[in-house]
């Protein structure tokens, strides 16, 4: 099955890369990775990254899209909370 990486909400971008940073611990959307990447020890490089193993390109994108889920969730909770 084929990914969609299109934002299906484009007026989403900008909330999702926000969140993206302050997952990665960054105030650049685009580090986010490469602060990941540095965090687990994978050798993320800004040019060719051939190299890498799928797995390490996973571990990237599982921390990276994880936390984000998790922070997802926590907003909902959060925002769940207040309408009671």
């Amino acid at each position: 099955m084929a990914r969609r990486r299109k934002v299906l909400v484009p007026e989403a971008r900008k909330g999702l890369d926000d969140l993206k940073a302050k997952v990665a611990g960054t105030k650049n959307p685009e580090e986010a990775k490469f602060e990941v990447a540095k965090e687990i020890g994978v050798p993320l490089k800004k040019v060719y990254n051939g190299e890498l193993t799928s797995k390490q390109n996973g571990k990237i994108g599982g921390k990276l899209g994880g936390g984000m889920v998790k922070e997802l969730i926590k907003m909902a909770q959060e925002n769940l909370g207040k309408r009671h």
